[in-house]
Parts: structure tokens; C-alpha cells; sequence
């Protein structure tokens, strides 16, 4: 298996380029679900389009199991930089997060397996959306299992490249292996004014940042320490003058946790931090936006892809 794979090394890296040329927002991956659409029928599977708006669902094989391989397809809404051969034709929007070879790599999975005769049945699942929700925060992995892309799995195997990995080494570990990620969006109200005469206002900014000082004490001072977490201030906007002292300050943040109890914890404590704006003068508005549980990573799973990257890769 592993010289067949090394065969279509050279497949996997175009595709993955062409992917990367060619990057889509969430739940807009029309160009990039019907080429793995098109890709998956000619190989002799069972295909479904447009699950969860743009996802793929595939079969090859019958009965039981059902082992799913999934893979994630979305982009990025960032401006590319990198000068390469096959940088983003789409203004704005670049694969930065390693969705273009996630796609490829299981693509290629495909087209291995479809060579293949195995017990069961193989399902491919090419999910839209990780990296956002839809206008009700909605990602599209819970859009895709409402329309039946999980029914009868028995085990989904996925995958994440890491640059911080080295080149042919692969990482897996029991229990969990990746944080849940929820968002949120603050804002701060105040009064605006003239920069001249701050005493006629009441300040955001100033408010802005002692609610800044008491967000990022939350991991360090009110989680136990043996619980992971992260509180995330991912934009703050504000004002547009230089010298007029704007009427609000807008957040946007995200916090990841590996246990629900501490998910609760945080947000009790981002709640509290916004109450500081209030006994400031000022006002606030929170709301959140519930995202992915963690991922546990089952251990008899483990056990099993342990062993057999063991046998094909050493180790």
C-alpha cells in the first residue's frame, strides 16, 4: 500500500495546488466539491452532493462497519503574501490552514481504496464550513450529520497537518486531541465626545482596556491549572478620528477549553470581565456563539492507527 501511495505522490501534490489556487469560503466550495464529486464517481462510489449545503458524502462497499475518512475543504478570508507558482487567484481568500491538502490527501485515500476489496463499507466525507458558522453560527459539520452523514459510522478518521510536525511523522494520542472552540462578541458603550474635553465623555477605550487586563487574566488566575484553555481577543475596532473618542469599542474572540465544565467556567468569567465597563460608567453588550466540542480521540482507535503507521512507516 505504501509504494502505491508513493505512486500518486505526484497526483496528490497537483491537486492539492490546484485546491490552493483556487481557495473557498465556507459553505461556498462549489468549484471545490464538484471536482471531489466528479473525482469520487469516476472512481465507483456511491456519491451524494450538496449535503450540508456544499459537502460530499461517498460510499464504495456494503454492511458493516462504516469507517468514515473526513476531510475539510473551506479557505480562509486572508489577503496570500507567499509568491509560489500556484499562490490564490482569489483575492482575499487563501488556504492557510492546510484544507487544500487535507482534500487531496484524502482524495488520494480514495483512490487507493477504490483499488481495494475490504469488508464493510468506506465512507468519504468532505465537510464544508470548519472554519465558520452560518448566520446562526452554525459550522458545517452539524449541518452535514442533520442530513444523515453520519448515520450508521462506526469509527471517523480525520486528520490535521501541523507544520510544527516533521515531514512523515505522524501524531496521535488517546483522550483529546484538540480543544472545543467557542466565539463571542463584546461590546463596550460609552458616551463620544471631542478629544479635547474627555470629561464630557465616558471613555470605551479607557474602559476597553481594563476589560482587555481582566480577559486575559481568566486562564491565568481563575482556571484550575491543570485544565488547558485559551481566551483569544481576535479584533478589536474602534473610532475612526484621531481626536474624537469614539461612542463603543466592538470585540471579537474566541475561547477553547478540553473540559464543558471549564467552557462554563469561561464564560462566567468573560461576562464578569465585560460588567467592568458598567462600574466604569459605561454599558456592554455579549453575546456567544457555541462552536466544536472537543475531539477524544476513542483509544482502541488509537491503538489500531498506532500500529499501523508502525508497520508501513517504522516507528
Amino acid at each position: 500500500m505504501l509504494d502505491k501511495a508513493k505512486a500518486i505522490q505526484g497526483q496528490l501534490t497537483a491537486w492539492r495546488r490546484d485546491f490552493h489556487m483556487h481557495p473557498e469560503l465556507g459553505f461556498q466550495e462549489t468549484r471545490t466539491s464538484t471536482i471531489v464529486a466528479d473525482m469520487l464517481e469516476k472512481l465507483g462510489y456511491r456519491v451524494l452532493r450538496n449535503v450540508g449545503i456544499t459537502g460530499v458524502v461517498a460510499d464504495l462497499g456494503s454492511g458493516a462497519p462504516i469507517i468514515a475518512i473526513r476531510a475539510d475543504m473551506d479557505a480562509l478570508p486572508i489577503q496570500e503574501t507567499n509568491d509560489v507558482p500556484y499562490k490564490s487567484q482569489n483575492p482575499g481568500v487563501v488556504h492557510a490552514c492546510g484544507h487544500d491538502a487535507h482534500t487531496a490527501m484524502s482524495l488520494g485515500a480514495a483512490t487507493l481504496l477504490a483499488e481495494e476489496k475490504f469488508p464493510g463499507t468506506v465512507r468519504f466525507l468532505f465537510q464544508p464550513s470548519e472554519e465558520a458558522g452560518d448566520a446562526e453560527g452554525i459550522s458545517g459539520a452539524p449541518h452535514m450529520i442533520r442530513e444523515g452523514a453520519m448515520e450508521g459510522v462506526d469509527l471517523v478518521i480525520a486528520l490535521h497537518v501541523d507544520p510544527a510536525t516533521p515531514v512523515g511523522d505522524i501524531r496521535i494520542e488517546s483522550g483529546p486531541a484538540s480543544g472545543g472552540v467557542d466565539s463571542w462578541f463584546g461590546r463596550v458603550i460609552g458616551k463620544g465626545g471631542h478629544g479635547a474635553r474627555p470629561q464630557e465623555t465616558i471613555d470605551p477605550i479607557f474602559i476597553s482596556a481594563h476589560v482587555i487586563f481582566a480577559l486575559n487574566g481568566i486562564v491565568s488566575r481563575r482556571v484550575h491549572p491543570f485544565s488547558p484553555a485559551v481566551v483569544s481577543i481576535g479584533a478589536i475596532h474602534a473610532g475612526q478620528a484621531e481626536n474624537v473618542i469614539p461612542a463603543q469599542v466592538d470585540f471579537a474572540g474566541t475561547l477553547r477549553y478540553t473540559e464543558h465544565k471549564v467552557q462554563k467556567q469561561i464564560h462566567v468569567e468573560i461576562e464578569r470581565a465585560f460588567t467592568l465597563a458598567r462600574t466604569l460608567g459605561g454599558d456592554y453588550e455579549l453575546r456567544f456563539e457555541i462552536g466544536t466540542p472537543p475531539m477524544q480521540n476513542h483509544p482502541a482507535a488509537v491503538e489500531l492507527i498506532q500500529k499501523t503507521a508502525a508497520d508501513l512507516l517504522g516507528g
